[in-house]
């Protein structure tokens, strides 16, 4: 399942390599643009059965699905009707993650994060506040990519389609830096540097 979810991501160019800042100040040699193979709809519904053949084989319950924006948005909305659950976002306001829109959790709900790429978790963990703040129950999170490279702090169990082991360096550490042959680029959505 995994090698063919690499396919997918190398077929849509949501593959890429270089010199990237990702959201955690991180410097990489790759990285994931999931929304690539997001504007291809026949490829998110194929990922998603990934996803979901693992809830399934985890025996995770799931009532809806939430996804941090931007990231999450596609990719919550394509696993909720994959798993005919409720799919929604959470969103910044005023630097805070929110459940707005008219947005709702009943108390007790099995709930389950979705996003397009885990590396550090930040707006997984920013959504999960949220929704525990709602009454939700937090079954995971589930995930295009897991990119923890098998060293997370995150304690809730991860359901990604495919593990990726790319390396991140520090900035003073980066070996892109020293080179200087790479220009550093930032594709991600968060604050530009």
């Amino acid at each position: 399942m995994e090698q063919r979810v690499l396919e997918l991501l190398k077929e849509s160019e949501a593959l890429l390599e270089g010199h990237f800042l990702l959201s955690s100040g991180k410097h990489s040699d790759k990285y994931v643009q999931c929304a690539k193979l997001l504007m291809y709809p026949e490829k998110a519904e194929e990922v998603c059965k990934v996803i979901k053949k693992k809830l399934e084989d985890a025996n995770v319950k799931v009532d809806a699905v939430v996804g941090p924006a931007m990231g999450g948005i596609v990719i919550a909305y394509e696993l909720g009707r994959a798993l005919g659950v409720r799919a929604m976002f959470t969103e910044r306001e005023n630097e805070m993650m929110t459940l707005r829109r008219g947005f709702f959790i009943n108390e007790g709900e099995n709930v389950l994060v979705v996003e397009d790429v885990v590396t550090t978790g930040k707006s997984s963990l920013e959504t999960i506040k949220v929704l525990k703040e709602h009454g939700a129950n937090v079954v995971g999170i589930a995930s295009i990519v897991d990119r923890t490279n098998g060293k997370s702090d995150i304690e809730y169990p991860l359901f990604p389609a495919i593990s990726l082991n790319v390396q991140a360096f520090e900035k003073d550490d980066c070996p892109l830096c020293k080179e200087g042959k790479i220009e550093l680029v930032k594709p991600g959505s968060r604050k530009k540097f």
